[in-house]
């Protein structure tokens, strides 16, 4: 989406430098206006009401994009080497909570280096090749059944995610539903530029997409229900009347239990006894690229 303006709704003088409110704002307005709809379900339908899905560990096991980068790399899209470093970026970040401006800064450059003058169509054709691959045996059935829920009840789902909004639209499309909400990269003449419309659909931006969304729909969000794994998408969860904490984290499930929000659980076994180990650095193990390195430090500071 060229040239939307980086304007805040507190009336941000023209040329200054965006602030985190006014990127998120951005962001979120960006992935609203590209979501796209498909047709009302053929039940009785109800229009103001609806359910947002975080996709990464929610309504995935692991992490979308750490997925989507290892078929990009088996596709020599980009090097063994930089899917580790981006992994290992993306864990860092993860088990430190740390969201300061640098190190969103090195993820937002580290994930718009997979695309950055490839062509739009070709990005959409290897997504749909590496949901097949990598990603349809990693949809949680339980979260899959809340989401049809919603639908048969003639409600609209979308999923709410980090992920690039062009894969974002595969996975729901794949799963029957009626869109997604997701990083929107800028496009020129049908190639990525390198750059974001906004920053990452990532905490506040996530609620900013949702709320630009309802206004759009004419959706009631004391009626609409929100779903995640993280503590980082309270601004969402939040938002909604109905919130519900799936396969959370430490942090959001004390939260949830304090408010008397709704625990699903889909993990059995040793998945749940990892609650709280990020989902990129599970991903990483789970795909065997990062090596030693990474199994030190998780024996130094992981929570297993």
């Amino acid at each position: 989406m060229p040239g939307l303006p980086f304007r805040s709704r507190r009336g941000r003088a023209a040329g200054a430098v965006p602030d985190e409110e006014t990127r998120a704002h951005v962001a979120g307005a960006a992935s609203a206006a590209a979501a796209e709809v498909e047709p009302v379900p053929a039940v009785v339908a109800d229009r103001t009401a609806a359910a947002f899905f975080d996709v990464d560990n929610t309504m995935m096991m692991g992490a979308s994009l750490f997925w989507f980068a290892r078929g990009l790399a088996s596709r020599k899209f980009l090097t063994s080497r930089d899917l580790k470093r981006f992994v290992w970026q993306q864990a860092k970040f993860r088990i430190a909570g740390n969201e300061s401006a640098g190190d969103m800064l090195t993820i937002r450059e580290s994930a718009l280096a997979f695309v950055t003058g490839r062509e739009v169509a070709e990005i959409v054709q290897a997504g749909e090749e590496i949901y097949d691959e990598l990603m349809a045996d990693r949809i949680w059935s339980g979260t899959r059944n809340l989401a049809q829920q919603h639908l048969d009840a003639g409600q609209r789902v979308w999923l709410v995610t980090a992920t690039p909004v062009e894969l974002a639209r595969i996975i729901a499309h794949r799963l029957g539903l009626t869109g997604a909400l997701g990083t929107v990269s800028e496009v020129v003449d049908g190639c990525y530029t390198g750059r974001l419309v906004g920053e990452l659909m990532h905490g506040e931006a996530k609620a900013e997409a949702v709320r630009a969304l309802a206004e759009r729909e004419g959706l009631d969000l004391s009626r609409c229900t929100a779903y995640s794994d993280s503590a980082n998408d309270l601004p969402m969860l939040t938002l909604t009347g109905t919130a519900v904490a799936v396969n959370p984290d430490t942090e959001l499930r004390a939260v949830a239990r304090s408010r008397g929000w709704t625990i699903r659980d889909f993990r059995t076994g040793r998945k749940a006894a990892r609650i709280g180990v990020p989902t990129v650095a599970a991903a990483a193990l789970t795909g065997g690229v990062v090596g030693g390195a990474v199994a030190r430090r998780r024996r130094n500071a992981w929570p297993f």
